[in-house]
């Protein structure tokens, strides 16, 4: 049984709760297309992560992003 982790980052990028739902088909129809399985038996888990628990260069995510203008 396939087990598909996504991870996005979380705060104001997180994706909305539609977005999940099409995430969550997209990954099951991509295994069932590739792999034939059937996507009842594919689980699906996205894991928001905080910006600040994320890091680029020695950096936090939340740091290296005020850097960069708009």
């Amino acid at each position: 049984m396939p087990y598909v982790n996504i991870k996005v980052t979380g705060g104001n990028e997180a994706p909305t709760s539609e977005q999940k739902v099409e995430l969550i088909k997209g990954a099951a129809e991509l295994l069932a297309r590739v792999l034939n399985i059937n996507p009842a038996f594919t689980f699906v888990v996205i894991d928001e992560v905080d910006m600040d628990n994320l890091g680029i260069g020695g950096e936090s995510y939340t740091v290296r992003r005020s850097k960069i203008k708009p």
